[in-house]
């Protein structure tokens, strides 16, 4: 029980920057009970972004609101997908056989700046004019099962940092519960259409980068966090 308590703590440690769990070692054990609560805590980040936008929503225009939930996001998040999404990008523009010692590299290149900006500017624009959310907590809950899916499916090829520990230590079982109350609560809303949009961008993320590294990094998983929840809030903002 005690694993558990610690692995949900470094979960939110690693997923937020909220202060009150903070856990910075990886300790044995623990790491995949982290990545089983991955999914929750997503769920949780959107579930208090959905209750500032139902407070707020009396008192601020519905375009400023959707930015003060941008912004409000963003920060909740430290930006750290944003980086491996900057780093992922940076990567794609050098040779197959650099592109991994440029991701590491801790200075974001021109390109990585460019389509960061460009990715922010998209995000706030669809949160802008986005109505449905009470449905960020699906959003979210899923970017972040995609990541549990990767971890546990498919090959990881840098051999350091909790990543590595993550990978080692999520039993079948960790993956198999993280995967059953993502369903529930999937269920419980009706999206079974961001489910399947999620799970197709998973393939399609996948796809690209074993082709072109053999798996995926810790950056990888930052820009399919990203990604995914940009699609998402696009594919519901067109279709509900």
């Amino acid at each position: 029980m005690r694993d558990i308590f610690k692995g949900f703590a470094l979960a939110v440690s690693m997923l937020t920057t909220v202060p009150f769990f903070k856990v910075h070692d990886f300790f044995k054990g623990i790491n995949g009970y982290a990545v089983m609560f991955y999914p929750l805590v997503g769920f949780l980040l959107g579930s208090a972004l959905w209750g500032v936008q139902s407070l707020l929503s009396p008192f601020a225009p519905s375009f400023h609101l959707g930015i003060i939930i941008f912004v409000l996001w963003v920060l909740l998040t430290g930006a750290l997908h944003l980086d491996g999404l900057s780093d992922t990008v940076d990567g794609l523009y050098v040779a197959k056989e650099k592109a991994l010692k440029v991701m590491k590299d801790s200075h974001v290149g021109g390109m990585g700046m460019i389509i960061s900006a460009t990715f922010l500017i998209a995000k706030a624009s669809s949160l802008a004019h986005f109505e449905a959310f009470y449905l960020l907590p699906i959003i979210l809950m899923l970017s972040r099962l995609n990541i549990v899916l990767a971890i546990y499916l498919y090959p990881y090829v840098t051999p350091n940092g909790m990543n590595t520990l993550a990978k080692e230590e999520l039993t079948k079982k960790q993956m198999f519960i993280a995967l059953f109350y993502s369903l529930i609560l999937v269920a419980f809303f009706n999206m079974w259409l961001a489910l399947a949009t999620a799970l197709l961008v998973l393939f399609v993320i996948k796809s690209f980068f074993i082709k072109c590294y053999g798996g995926f990094t810790g950056d990888i998983y930052g820009f399919s966090i990203e990604v995914t929840e940009l699609i998402l809030l696009n594919v519901l903002l067109f279709s509900l």
